[in-house]
């Protein structure tokens, strides 16, 4: 009989209880390693990730070098989640998840990516489970190196790109604004929320949430 599991509060917005439901799932942020991308676009995966574990009380990273990620393990509820950040360039995102997901047997129907997405508007978070890269890089690895897209992903808008004539690849790795720095409180908080109801077994539907 499954255990009947209070859920804790997270941030100030959702505080519910749910069933036990004895499975892995490996939610996995998207970023580039070194201090030099902290708090740029493309590291908001990263960041989000951070906040869940912190919010969750997670043990500290491990650096898994042959899995090439930085890693944490908790129950959470009645479900192991495993947090993963690759220590690869975004790129080859796809080898860390592809090895991690291979070693804890997680199908990608169990597995969450975060990341940056330059055609959402920064205020507003898209999910779903499945669909194709939107041309970014870390993703298109992920879903080669899992051999499917079934696996669900929580897009973090970071547009619109300014000004119009720069370079995608040169806006990503950007820091954000100050006016943009000023929300991301708010939006890792919303990121941990949904990671957090995900965990605790609420489907990762189609949606789109504001923050701001």
């Amino acid at each position: 009989m499954a255990l009947f599991v209070k859920r804790p509060e997270i941030g100030d917005r959702i505080s519910f209880t749910t069933y036990g439901m004895n499975k892995s799932l490996l939610l996995v942020g998207l970023g580039n390693p070194g201090s030099e991308y902290n708090g740029t676009r493309h590291n908001i995966g990263f960041a989000c990730l951070d906040e869940f574990a912190r919010k969750n009380e997670f043990p500290s990273w491990v650096n898994k070098t042959d899995m090439k990620c930085l890693s944490a393990v908790k129950t959470v509820g009645d479900t192991r989640v495993v947090l993963c950040k690759p220590t690869t360039f975004m790129n080859l995102s796809g080898e860390a998840v592809q090895a991690i997901a291979h070693f804890y047997k997680i199908p990608p129907a169990n597995i969450i990516v975060v990341h940056d997405e330059i055609d959402v508007d920064f205020g507003q978070i898209r999910m779903r489970m499945g669909g194709s890269s939107a041309g970014h890089n870390g993703v298109k690895s992920v879903t080669k190196l899992l051999g499917s897209d079934e696996y669900g992903r929580v897009r973090v808008g970071i547009g619109p790109k300014k000004p119009d004539q720069i370079d995608s690849a040169d806006f990503v790795l950007q820091a954000f604004s100050t006016k943009e720095q000023a929300a991301i409180p708010k939006l890792t908080r919303e990121v941990t929320a949904i990671l957090s109801e995900y965990a605790y077994g609420t489907p990762l539907t189609p949606d789109t949430r504001t923050f701001l």
